[in-house]
């Protein structure tokens, strides 16, 4: 599956304060994932994460748009959660939201409402304990979860241990558009075979920062 992530430079518009769906930037994400379908098929699914680069009104534009390409979800960040609700009433495709959350209490009012459909949880930003309680909830009202991993392998290693231990895994997310020496950095980088990571059995996460790689490496001011 692919997830694609949309940035307002890409389209050449600088999108303004009310930040606005016009026709002309329905047009290119029409284009833009038009063409990606047609390039893929039907067998590879595809996810599109808006951010926060809309409001309510042009969120439900983009997701009309967007429903003839069968989407697997549309990702948006919104800390209004009976905005959220009214988007997802509105439109066919599913939700995905709450990466930027902090907290049980935070998602609390989203699972309570049912404002989206998955869950997205950052497990670095909020502990694993913590993940584990969000990941409980949601299951308390049906809901499916998927880790916000756009980190290192530590963080894929860490987020990965939570989707082994919870029932409601809905995918687990990894970025692989990195830097060329991004495995160096750590003792051991993840095995993906198939589409599955496999746990290693190793002490602790699975894998330790390379000191040695990280002084290399190290940020020149």
């Amino acid at each position: 599956m692919l997830i694609l992530i949309y940035m307002p430079g890409f389209f050449k518009s600088p999108g303004g304060p009310e930040l606005n769906a016009d026709r002309k930037i329905l047009s290119k994400i029409d284009m833009w994932i038009g063409t990606l379908r047609e390039s893929v098929g039907d067998e590879i699914d595809i996810a599109i994460d808006l951010n926060f680069n809309f409001k309510t009104e042009g969120y439900i534009k983009v997701g009309h748009m967007l429903e003839q390409y069968d989407l697997m979800w549309l990702e948006i960040d919104s800390y209004n959660p009976d905005a959220l609700r009214h988007i997802r009433d509105s439109v066919s495709t599913p939700i995905t939201s709450c990466e930027n959350l902090y907290g049980l209490r935070q998602y609390r009012t989203y699972f309570e409402k049912h404002a989206m459909d998955i869950a997205s949880i950052d497990v670095i930003w909020n502990g694993f304990l913590e993940s584990k309680k969000i990941a409980d909830m949601a299951d308390l009202y049906e809901m499916n979860i998927c880790p916000h991993n756009y980190n290192g392998h530590l963080s894929t290693f860490i987020s990965m241990q939570l989707c082994s231990l919870v029932p409601n895994l809905r995918l687990a997310e990894i970025d692989v558009d990195d830097v060329p020496w991004r495995d160096e950095l750590f003792t051991y980088a993840p095995i993906i075979r198939d589409g599955c990571l496999e746990l290693p059995n190793r002490p602790g996460w699975g894998t330790e920062l390379n000191e040695s790689a990280l002084e290399k490496y190290k940020w020149q001011k």
